[in-house]
């Protein structure tokens, strides 16, 4: 018999789908700053290779548009920053955090988990709000966040917060290490939605609603 299964609660399907386009339009704005100075190039057999090709800029209309892109860049910062509070608060209030944070079975338990994936291995995997590989994955992108709150702002206030941006290496370092972190939110971004499309619409809908649908076994 399939029954609803309360997964996520309210607060935590609020905090994921405010932080969607926040993000989202972060790493848009991001791009608008980036074009005025497109520092981070690849070089190969003495070509330089720009890290995004020209017709992006063209096809998404990136030209000269500098001072909006800073102006929604350091305005979104702000209640980027406020929801990645509220979100540790209260994960660590009520107790989530238990069921997110890997411990020592996680590393090869996600080995495991990848084996699955790539149908090298049919043995089943635990059930769990999240396996392994998701403790680990979303772990690290939250670590990611406060990275990038703090490599912003060595960028943004480089003089007022010139002890922050010596930490992180200087300020040219702390501008790479933010370009980097940018990138690694887009590769979550696609393997995030991939293992979603994959895992189907009973998995959606408890982001969205809250519950899930779940076999409850009845009494003969």
């Amino acid at each position: 018999m399939r029954v609803p299964q309360l997964k996520h609660r309210l607060a935590l399907r609020w905090m994921h789908w405010l932080n969607f386009p926040l993000l989202g339009l972060m790493l848009w704005s991001g791009l608008l700053i980036y074009w005025a100075n497109d520092v981070y190039a690849i070089t190969l057999g003495g070509h330089r290779f720009h890290f995004f090709p020209h017709w992006i800029y063209q096809h998404l209309h990136l030209h000269y548009r500098l001072a909006e892109g800073m102006a929604v860049h350091f305005t979104l910062m702000w209640p980027f920053v406020l929801n990645g509070i509220a979100y540790l608060c209260f994960t660590g209030f009520s107790g989530e955090w238990r069921e997110l944070i890997p411990n020592r079975q996680s590393w090869l338990g996600a080995v495991r988990v990848l084996l699955h994936e790539l149908h090298l291995s049919k043995k089943p995997l635990p059930q769990a709000k999240f396996n392994a590989a998701q403790r680990i994955a979303y772990s690290t992108i939250i670590l990611c966040g406060a990275a990038s709150v703090l490599t912003g702002l060595a960028i943004y206030k480089p003089t007022q917060l010139a002890w922050l941006t010596r930490l992180l290496g200087g300020y040219q370092a702390a501008r790479a290490e933010h370009f980097i972190l940018a990138m690694i939110y887009v590769v979550f971004f696609v393997v995030h939605v991939a293992q979603v499309a994959k895992a189907g619409w009973n998995n959606f809908r408890a982001m969205v609603s809250g519950y899930a649908w779940a076999e409850r076994e009845t009494a003969p």
